[in-house]
C-alpha cells in the first residue's frame, strides 16, 4: 500500500472518530453524510499534490470534483444538520438498533472512509490520464455540469416545498419531482459518468467505472432510496404509495395515470 493510501485510512479514521464525537455531544448522527462529500474532495486534492499531478486534465478534473464536493457538503449541512431536528432516517435507525446504536453509529462513521477510499479511485483514474485535452474532456465538463445543476435545482425544488408548512403531509411533485421520486440521487449518478470521460483511452479506463456503477447500487439499493423511501411512508402514507405508483423510483420519466 502506497503511502498515499495509507494516510487516507490513518487521517480519515481519526477524522471520522472526531466527527463522531462531535455528533454525539450535538445529537446529529447526520454529521455522518459529510464525511464522505468533504472526504473525496479533500482526498482528490491530496491525491494531486501527493502524485504532482499538475497537468490540464488533472486540474480539469480537481476542479469538477471539489465543485461538487463543496456543493455537496454544503447542502447536506444546512439540510440535515443545521436545520432544528436530527434527520428522520438516523432517528428511525437509532430505534432499530436499540441498546447497539452508538456502537454501530461509531461503526458508520469510520466506514464513511471506506467510502472515500472507494469513490477516490475512478477519480483518481481520471487524474493520472495524461492524453493531450480532448473532445472527451469538453464531453466529461458537460456531464458535470448538467449533474451539478440537475442535483441543485431539484434540492432547491424540495427546500422550497418543505419551507411552506402547508405542505407537511403531502408529497413534492414539483419540477423535477414530477418525473422522478429522487431526481437529486438521479443527477449524482450522472456526475460520476463525467470521470468514464475524463479517463477514457487510459490503460485503467475501467476503474472509472466503478463510480457509477457503485453509485448506483448504493443509491438505489442499498444507502439512498430504500431509507428515504421508509421513511416517506411513515410520514406521508397513502399519499407516498400514490406517488411511488405514478413516479419512477430513480431515472425520469414521465408519470403514469393515477388508479381509478
Amino acid at each position: 500500500m502506497s503511502g498515499y493510501w495509507a494516510a487516507l485510512f490513518v487521517v480519515g479514521f481519526a477524522v471520522a472518530g472526531s466527527m463522531y464525537a462531535l455528533a454525539l455531544r450535538w445529537r446529529r448522527m447526520a454529521l455522518v453524510d459529510l464525511i464522505w462529500t468533504a472526504g473525496v474532495g479533500i482526498a482528490a486534492a491530496a491525491y494531486v499534490s501527493a502524485h504532482e499531478l499538475y497537468h490540464a486534465r488533472a486540474l480539469l478534473v480537481l476542479a469538477v470534483v471539489s465543485l461538487w464536493s463543496l456543493r455537496l457538503t454544503v447542502h447536506l449541512f444546512c439540510d440535515r444538520v443545521r436545520s432544528g431536528d436530527e434527520d428522520p432516517r438516523y432517528v428511525n435507525l437509532a430505534k432499530h438498533w436499540g441498546p447497539a446504536a452508538r456502537r454501530n453509529f461509531f461503526g458508520l462513521f469510520l466506514l464513511q472512509i471506506v467510502f472515500v477510499a472507494l469513490f477516490i479511485l475512478p477519480v483518481s483514474t481520471a487524474l493520472q490520464h495524461r492524453a493531450a485535452v480532448s473532445w472527451l474532456d469538453g464531453l466529461a465538463l458537460t456531464i458535470a455540469l448538467v449533474a451539478f445543476l440537475g442535483e441543485s435545482i431539484a434540492d432547491r425544488q424540495l427546500a422550497r416545498f418543505r419551507a411552506d408548512t402547508r405542505h407537511a403531509t403531502q408529497v413534492c411533485q414539483e419540477g423535477l419531482w414530477r418525473y422522478s421520486r429522487h431526481p437529486n440521487y438521479f443527477f449524482e449518478w450522472v456526475h460520476w459518468w463525467a470521470y468514464v470521460a475524463f479517463a477514457w483511452g487510459s490503460p485503467q479506463s475501467w476503474v472509472a467505472w466503478i463510480g457509477p456503477v457503485a453509485m448506483y447500487i448504493f443509491l438505489r439499493y442499498l444507502t439512498g432510496i430504500p431509507y428515504a423511501e421508509r421513511s416517506s411512508l411513515q410520514r406521508r402514507g397513502e399519499a407516498y404509495r400514490q406517488y411511488q405508483y405514478t413516479t419512477q423510483a430513480f431515472f425520469l420519466w414521465k408519470p403514469r395515470t393515477p388508479p381509478s
